[in-house]
């Protein structure tokens, strides 16, 4: 009974904070009847929450509260001589109540990646792991520890096959500090399901899987060559080894059981020996069916179906699952990593206290020491005083002598570390002016190519200007040119269509040829146009 209602204390804490209507950390006891009546239907308890009405006088409760309750008045009615499997199928099915009631707050998300079943796997891992923690309104918080968070994420991401990186969860764990569901599923989705790279059937299998092996108990699974009894053929077959029984099946499906094995601490496994040799067979020795010969697949997975035997025999009897104990023997382990910090701190402020308290006593006796001295002195003759002042006076420039020295030693670093510093700040200056310097070399440098720029480009326009200067007298000349040639025709025409006469020669005309005035401005427009073109390209 109270292993089954400390398994479920973490379900029941969920339900309980999605009922919770403002966040004064209490639930109307209308809407705890509803899951009451649902986990006592559960448990064949009929009308167990009409109990709630004359609990208490006021028409809240606290989470201690309830769960006080449901302690004394319904899981009261497990007892020890209940069986694993009924306890098995009540955790289950109470697990399944209280997400149907806070599995609204969950599966709302902006980017989900995970199925919703997925996402109930997950739930029954994570309050299978996760731990209770006081809050500051003395109530309760449901955490998981980084540790728990690193060994769940890294399995899954190795399941999908990624790289698993532990120093950047160690650095994203000592921000976060402890997860909560809705933290431990967010980190999941978000860093370490492979993003949009995979398919969601890989991901439902790697949630299967880490479901089968915390929440399931699975040790290990795979497959084995079973000798069958009658027929001594091995056969292959799907077996899955939980604590106290192992179950085989036709395939991976794991749909109808061939065959149920069960284990207790009257079981042994054996690795068979083969002519000396040991091979890949093991012997499982069972009162029930005598022995067993099994094959694995190589001498490794022999060995490690050994060990997984060893491990499911050793936890056959316990009504606490193996992950279970596992987690508690971490959780414990911590505890006592914590407590034991606790104690050397404590420790240290201990011997702190002693040390100034030890102080404190020396001083107290160093003046009572005084006290005395100077009571003696007192007694003594004058010259023994007169030479004792001499030698606390001798005692004195001494001391002053070593101050004054030690003095005179920190001012001469002073100096020196003040020197050190303006040696610096002038290289400091000097870069600067070196800077400065290249600076206006460069502004120098940009301001004597805009000049050149500027020239060029005044040139440019005097040379457009004289060309199309050039164009111009050279269209003017060629029709002065076109126009002698016209006359040419016309008088070559008129003489043509005149008759001869007697003593008149026909004087041909050939074409035009340019005077000697005009020659040489045709020769400059010819030869300067080419050029120009040139210079514009």
């Amino acid at each position: 009974m109270t292993h089954l209602f400390k398994n479920l204390t973490n379900s029941i804490w969920h339900a309980f904070h999605a009922l919770q209507a403002d966040s004064g950390n209490t639930v109307a006891k209308s809407k705890l009847k509803v899951l009451t009546a649902n986990i006592g239907t559960l448990m064949d308890l009929y009308g167990v929450e009409k109990g709630l009405e004359h609990y208490r006088s006021t028409q809240y409760l606290t989470f201690d509260q309830y769960t006080y309750y449901l302690q004394k008045e319904v899981f009261s009615s497990v007892t020890d001589a209940t069986s694993i499997q009924t306890l098995r199928a009540l955790e289950e099915g109470i697990d399944e109540i209280c997400w149907l009631i806070c599995k609204k707050v969950y599966l709302e998300r902006s980017h989900p990646v995970f199925e919703d079943h997925s996402v109930y796997q997950l739930f029954r891992i994570y309050c299978l792991l996760a731990e209770t923690e006081p809050d500051a309104t003395d109530a309760y918080l449901i955490t998981m520890h980084g540790d728990e968070v690193a060994r769940i994420a890294s399995h899954l991401v190795m399941s999908l096959g990624l790289q698993w990186d532990a120093v950047d969860f160690s650095a994203l764990s000592a921000a976060i500090g402890m997860f909560r569901f809705s933290t431990f599923l967010a980190v999941l989705e978000s860093k370490y399901s492979g993003g949009n790279t995979l398919d969601t059937v890989a991901l439902t299998e790697a949630i299967d899987d880490l479901y089968q092996i915390y929440v399931e108990n699975v040790v290990k699974k795979g497959y084995l060559m079973k000798k069958g009894f009658l027929l001594p053929t091995l056969r292959y077959f799907w077996f899955v080894l939980r604590p106290g029984e192992l179950t085989y099946y036709k395939d991976s499906q794991q749909k109808d059981p061939s065959g149920l094995i069960l284990l207790n601490a009257n079981c042994w496994a054996d690795a068979s020996v083969n002519s000396g040799k040991p091979d890949r067979r093991f012997m499982l020795s069972t009162p029930e069916h005598r022995c067993i010969e099994l094959v694995a697949e190589d001498h490794k997975g022999r060995l490690q179906w050994l060990a997984a035997l060893q491990i499911a025999i050793q936890h056959s009897g316990e009504k606490i699952g193996y992950q279970r104990s596992l987690a508690n023997q971490r959780r414990s382990l911590r505890q006592a990593i914590k407590q034991e910090k606790e104690e050397t701190k404590l420790e240290l402020q201990h011997e702190r206290q002693a040390r100034v308290a030890a102080e404190i006593q020396a001083r107290k006796l160093e003046a009572l020491s005084k006290e005395e001295c100077a009571k003696v002195q007192q007694l003594e003759d004058v010259k023994h005083k007169l030479e004792l002042l001499l030698q606390e006076e001798k005692q004195a420039l001494r001391d002053e002598e070593i101050v004054r020295s030690l003095q005179a030693r920190v001012l001469r670093e002073e100096w020196e570390k003040r020197e050190q510093l303006e040696k610096l700040q002038e290289e400091q200056q000097k870069l600067l002016e070196m800077e400065k310097m290249k600076r206006l070399e460069f502004e120098r440098m940009q301001q004597e190519n805009e000049r050149q720029l500027q020239e060029a480009d005044l040139r440019l326009q005097q040379l457009e200007a004289e060309r199309q200067n050039l164009d111009t007298e050279l269209r003017a000349a060629r029709e002065k040119v076109k126009r002698a040639e016209e006359a040419q025709l016309l008088l070559e025409a008129q003489i043509l269509a005149r008759p001869l006469r007697g003593g008149e020669r026909i004087r041909r005309t050939q074409s035009f040829i340019p005077t000697t005035k005009e020659r040489p401005l045709l020769e400059k427009l010819e030869s300067s146009r080419p050029m120009t073109l040139h210079k514009n390209l």
